[in-house]
């Protein structure tokens, strides 16, 4: 991929959801992260990357991928704040869990190259160096925090209604990605 002009559109091919987005600044900063870290990693295809390589060889599941991934958490994640709304009148920010969900995983460019891993990987990890890409991208803190908390990974609780959809939408995605491979998930 040789432009910015193509990494965007590779972005936007690969996330439809962006156009939801009411906020403009917002949405070019989800477009910023993604085009950054495909420029920083010379990643050419998107739809490539692999959704989790440790778990992936652990399981056996080679045909998982990251842009999948990414579009599970944020429907899911936007059917909950959806449904909390109609259900309960809760008020979910709408904007805020549709840019947190899409780019919640978008370090997983620097911590893995293919399936291996990389010193980002090996001594941060993605949460840790999502709260880079998203501050570097122009995102507001609230971003960060969504990266740190969406994972066990890190001792971060959500803070916000919006942070712990986006965490409970990423496990279940997850979830059933693992079930592809497991009949009983305490297995995992």
């Amino acid at each position: 991929m040789d432009s910015d002009d193509d990494r965007e559109r590779a972005v936007e091919a690969a996330f439809p959801e962006l156009a939801a987005i009411e906020d403009d600044a917002l949405r070019a900063g989800v477009r910023r992260a993604w085009t950054t870290a495909m420029a920083d990693t010379g990643c050419s295809d998107l739809t490539s990357v692999p959704w989790f390589p440790p778990a992936q060889r652990r399981l056996g599941i080679d045909d998982e991928f990251l842009v999948d991934h990414v579009r599970d958490v944020t429907r899911l994640a936007v059917a909950m704040a959806e449904t909390l709304h109609d259900c309960r009148t809760v008020d979910c920010d709408l904007d805020t869990v549709l840019v947190g969900a899409l780019v919640h995983d978008v370090s997983k460019l620097y911590e893995f190259d293919g399936m291996d891993e990389t010193p980002v990987g090996d001594l941060l990890g993605h949460p840790h160096y999502g709260v880079h890409v998203v501050s570097r991208a122009g995102l507001p803190v609230e971003y960060a925090h969504v990266v740190l908390s969406h994972t066990g990974r890190t001792t971060v609780d959500p803070a916000t209604l919006e942070a712990e959809i986006i965490k409970r939408a990423d496990e279940v995605a997850a979830s059933a990605i693992r079930l592809r491979a497991l009949d009983d998930l305490r297995d995992a």
